[in-house]
């Protein structure tokens, strides 16, 4: 089974964390933890590595590296079993509430006997955790906060976790005989359960699905549902002159399903997982893709990152959809990190990255040195970094441009001088602290960025981290504005853990005709390809390729966005 390093470094952190709740030996869990951070800082991917390789190049003992191993092959390990045995269930949840630490769950768990959101969220409206010592009201309330913020989330898995997923079920799935189906398909940022759509036959399938399933939900000739690796996965069966009507009702969305459903009836027809019948049900015509379903129905095909009912349809019915962005149109990535700050890959490795992608540019943007935790850069250091990108792009192909992500700081200003950044061909700029400020506070800072005139894209615009940290309260429709009026562009950064802005936002930035940018953030190798993450969210935003930065060509990027 293919792991990313990521995946690789999330469970070997979970591991150290579980071990933490339960108070072990501090040196194991610092193990742990170091650990992961050396597995996500590798250039190369860890599935390429044997016991030895991972001893040298990532510093870990051998035990260590047996587990890596064992997560590699399985994706999981006994010891992490163990672990999840020997704490209560709930507690794994519990550790992705906002404010709620390793130290914290084991201390609720031990001293009050929390072992889930909602028992957190009944011990603190009853103001049992305000009695623990060196807690008090003020950490009570933002652990209530916490709970409240998590119970009101549906459960849904970022894209890489279900990729992940994905990678593991395609190994029993016959290949080009099943497609992936959900919100998955459809492009949204996180994943409820996995829906899929076979044309295998059951009785071939079915045992072969329970060979690899925690639990069996339900197994059928039409229908059966999993448990995998903690997820649910829905997968139904047809046939391959019926696959187009089931992919497009498991597709969905659920808005749009009925929109369409509803179009239908006007007609005298009716639309189901099936096909299209007349309205007494006689008749059932079959369709083997869902352009000649919806060719059926007077439609043109609509790609399925638009099907959310916020007009496709009505568009479609005028002929006035967007001519979508697409990943043949994107030339480059624009936002990258070297190792000259807290990425891993070499300007010359970088380079060489881009060209095997096709890429025409990458953009080299590593931090200002206000982000020490990150190994910031100096107007000093940035002026080294683009003499040597100046001599690597003599013979690259793939050309280098020289930026820096720079802070947007606490007070509103940039985390290098106006000089430093005149000097590069490229700025973005980004929040990275003080999330928590007011909505008027952390906004003005986001439009100051956008008023100056070095600044060309604004980075991760609400600073937001799926499932881990919440959005700042900035009001985007404020700093669209401003980005409108100042020629600033937006990120749609590309990593599944961020995707932000979201592509509501994508939308409204497009409609305004502020240009997006997408960047994949990537520290290392293996991030580049996170570039069809950002793509996904511009598409849901109705952006053609006129709509992006990566599709212009280099003169045109450097020389201005008209």
């Amino acid at each position: 089974m293919d792991c990313t390093n990521r995946q690789v470094a999330e469970t070997l952190r979970l591991m150290g964390q579980l071990h933490e709740v339960r108070g072990d030996n501090p040196f194991r869990v610092r193990a742990f933890m170091t650990g992961a951070d050396a597995i996500e800082r590798l250039t190369r991917g860890v599935n390429e590595l044997d016991l030895e390789e991972l001893q040298v190049l990532v510093g870990i003992g051998e035990r260590l590296a047996t587990i890596v191993l064992e997560i590699c092959k399985t994706g999981s390990s006994e010891e992490l079993a163990a672990l999840q045995n020997e704490v209560p269930a709930g507690l794994v949840d519990l550790l992705r509430v906002e404010g709620v630490g390793p130290k914290t769950a084991g201390r609720l768990w031990r001293e009050l006997g929390v072992t889930s959101v909602a028992e957190l969220k009944e011990a603190a409206e009853r103001g049992r955790i305000r009695r623990l010592k060196g807690f008090g009201p003020k950490r009570e309330a933002e652990l209530l906060r916490g709970a409240e913020r998590f119970s009101g989330e549906e459960r849904r898995m970022n894209r890489a976790t279900a990729e992940f997923l994905l990678s593991g079920l395609a190994e029993v799935l016959a290949p080009a005989r099943y497609v992936v189906a959900g919100s998955y398909r459809r492009g949204r940022e996180t994943v409820g359960d996995l829906d899929l759509v076979s044309c295998e036959s059951p009785k071939e399938l079915n045992p072969r699905l329970a060979a690899i399933a925690d639990e069996v939900i339900e197994m059928g000739e039409r229908r059966t549902s999993i448990r995998y690796r903690g997820e649910r996965v829905d997968l139904r069966f047809t046939t391959p002159d019926g696959l187009g009507p089931m992919l497009l009702y498991l597709t969905g969305s659920k808005a749009f399903n009925i929109k369409l459903r509803d179009r239908a009836l006007l007609e005298g027809l009716r639309v189901n997982e099936y096909g299209i019948a007349g309205r007494d049900g006689a008749s059932l015509e079959t369709f083997p893709d869902e352009a000649s379903m919806l060719g059926a129905l007077g439609l043109p095909f609509i790609p399925p990152e638009l099907r959310e009912d916020r007009g496709e349809i009505e568009a479609a019915e005028h002929g006035t959809l967007p001519d979508l962005v697409t990943a043949g149109d994107l030339r480059g990535d624009l936002h990258v990190h070297s190792n000259w700050s807290d990425g891993a890959l070499s300007l010359d490795e970088i380079a060489t990255e881009g060209t095997r992608r096709g890429y025409e540019y990458l953009i080299v943007s590593d931090h200002s040195e206000t982000l020490r935790v990150a190994h910031g850069l100096s107007e000093r250091d940035l002026a080294e970094q683009r003499h040597t990108i100046e001599v690597i792009n003599r013979d690259s192909p793939c050309r280098l441009i020289a930026g820096v992500e720079v802070d947007i700081l606490a007070d509103g200003t940039l985390g290098l001088p106006d000089r430093a950044l005149a000097d590069l061909e490229l700025v973005i700029a980004s929040l990275h602290s003080g999330l928590r400020q007011d909505q008027d506070q952390v906004t003005r800072r986001v439009i100051a960025a956008c008023e100056n005139e070095h600044v060309d894209i604004i980075g991760h615009p609400t600073g937001r981290l799926l499932g881990r940290r919440k959005a700042a309260a900035v009001d985007l429709s404020r700093v669209i504005k401003a980005a409108a009026e100042h020629g600033t562009a937006l990120e749609i950064n590309a990593s599944p853990f961020r995707l932000d802005l979201d592509d509501v936002a994508v939308r409204s930035a497009r409609d305004r005709g502020v240009r997006l940018s997408i960047g994949t953030d990537a520290h290392r190798a293996d991030e580049l390809d996170q570039l069809r993450h950002g793509l996904a969210t511009a598409r849901r935003g109705w952006c053609t390729g006129g709509d992006v930065l990566n599709t212009l060509p280099l003169d045109r990027l450097l020389g201005g966005t008209s």
